[in-house]
């Protein structure tokens, strides 16, 4: 196959692939990122050895190959930690290729912080990503460059190195001085706003790790944490918007029928299900039944998932619901919402919305499934005494995490609660709303604080202690309090 024909063989192209390329034949193995018909980025072979592959196709490729080039170069000049360029080249009309050594055993720091994640705020998991990130950012600015597009994806951890990749976003501003000051608090801004706004409350105990590797200016925290607030609404909005459209992300198909919405990563598993929904769910566990919605857990290829059907119950039923996105749909955005602001909620992987002559119909929701005791189950020995301090601080994050983000639940009973190792999660978002109004969120989240508290009975020990410990809002304008 020639570059020219790679750039017809759109996301999914047949591997192995047999590249041809001036030097000889490149086998690509495995896919790690597509742009389709632009980019295509895998493991390959490359005469007897394992390469990272980069090939740039279409239209743009001598642009976007260029740009590769220039920054990798950037990074490689001024001795920064990054994989050698083994081969490279441009071809007009075809494409072109860079090729890099293949980091064995390397992992991203995004995947390292999914680990840790959702431990309480700055623990000593957390601590080590996120200063180890800082502190090679730190060297970047040092050398006048920034990275445009900077998130923990594109730092590679390999024994006690970390390595700077995906030189198309690298920027300089003055190579041999380091970055100006307004420029090193933008781009770390950036960073910053890729992480949970709690982490906000950190900032300047973080930037510790950065200003050892670069002391050139003294950095304002409170201009970072703006510069954060900004660029975290923006890549918000842009996520829930990918959430609804085909994209490298999400794969989503519209017709008069209805439409569907799959996690590209999880496209055979989800089409497999929802290409007979209704069975799936017959032989599955059933939690619920009837009425409004029906959930179930099915099992598929060796794995566990939540399949909900959300019914019409009647015409009248149908004549509230045909006209506005439906409750799966809902749940969709909504679970993509909470994961994106670092709640954790079981993973959404599919919906599907069925129409007749446009007008919505049933509606099917698949997210992972989470194996974890509820709350009510987990909290049951110590009605009368208190939970395990791990429990009860992991509840400070999630409420912590809901007041801040304005979220209110909307049937916050304890069976939607679950325990996930380390942590709380929320289950059953049909009634999810994140509030642009203060005032209406206060209400609505005074309202979910009772119905949590409503799972033990008022005169029991452990009611006393979660009424004092899980945060109230008092009068506007003075800060959020306990109790």
């Amino acid at each position: 196959m020639r570059l020219s024909e790679l750039a017809q063989a759109g996301r999914a192209p047949a591997l192995p692939a047999q590249i041809e390329l001036p030097e000889g034949v490149l086998t690509l193995v495995s896919l790690l990122r597509v742009l389709p018909g632009q980019r295509y980025v895998g493991e390959a072979r490359w005469k007897g050895r394992p390469v990272l592959a980069k090939l740039f196709v279409g239209t743009r490729s001598e642009r976007h190959y260029t740009r590769e080039c220039e920054g990798c170069r950037l990074l490689l000049d001024n001795q920064l930690t990054t994989p050698a360029i083994l081969a490279e080249g441009f071809v007009q009309g075809q494409g072109g290729w860079l090729l890099f050594e293949f980091l064995a055993e390397a992992v991203s720091l995004e995947s390292l912080w999914r680990e840790v994640s959702q431990e309480p705020s700055l623990s000593e998991g957390q601590q080590k990503v996120l200063e180890a990130s800082l502190a090679t950012i730190g060297e970047l600015h040092a050398k006048g460059l920034w990275q445009d597009d900077l998130h923990l994806d594109n730092l590679l951890q390999k024994g006690e190195s970390i390595y700077l990749i995906d030189g198309a976003d690298i920027r300089a501003e003055s190579q041999g001085r380091p970055l100006s000051q307004k420029q090193a608090m933008q781009n770390l801004g950036v960073f910053f706003g890729q992480l949970p706004a709690r982490f906000d409350a950190y900032i300047e105990e973080l930037l510790v790790a950065y200003l050892l590797t670069n002391s050139e200016h003294a950095l304002t925290p409170e201009t970072i944490q703006q510069e954060a607030a900004r660029i975290r609404t923006w890549r918000l909005k842009d996520f829930l918007e990918k959430a609804g459209r085909d994209c490298s992300l999400f794969k989503v198909s519209r017709s008069g029928e209805g439409i569907v919405a799959i996690r590209r990563d999880s496209v055979p598993i989800v089409e497999a299900l929802l290409a007979d929904p209704d069975r799936f769910i017959a032989q599955g566990h059933r939690y619920k039944d009837g009425g409004a919605a029906t959930v179930a857990r099915v099992e598929h290829a060796g794995n566990t998932y939540i399949l909900k059907r959300y019914n019409i119950k009647s015409l009248g039923h149908w004549l509230t619901r045909f006209w506005r996105p439906s409750r799966a749909w809902h749940s969709w955005i909504q679970g993509n919402r909470l994961r994106f602001l670092g709640i954790d909620t079981p993973k959404p992987l599919g919906v599907m919305e069925k129409r007749w002559l446009g007008l919505r119909r049933r509606a099917y929701l698949i997210t992972d499934y989470a194996s974890g005791q509820d709350i009510l189950a987990r909290f049951e020995p110590y009605r009368d005494s208190a939970p395990p301090e791990q429990d009860l601080a992991a509840l400070d994050v999630l409420f912590e995490g809901l007041v801040r983000e304005r979220i209110s639940h909307g049937d916050l009973k304890g069976n939607n609660v679950l325990w996930n190792g380390n942590h709380w999660s929320l289950i059953d978002l049909d009634a999810m709303t994140q509030h642009t109004s203060q005032q209406q969120f206060e209400k609505a989240f005074a309202r979910d604080r009772e119905r949590f508290l409503r799972n033990w009975p008022k005169d029991s020990a452990l009611y006393r202690l979660l009424d004092e410990r899980i945060p109230s809002l008092p009068r506007r304008g003075d800060d959020y309090s306990r109790g």
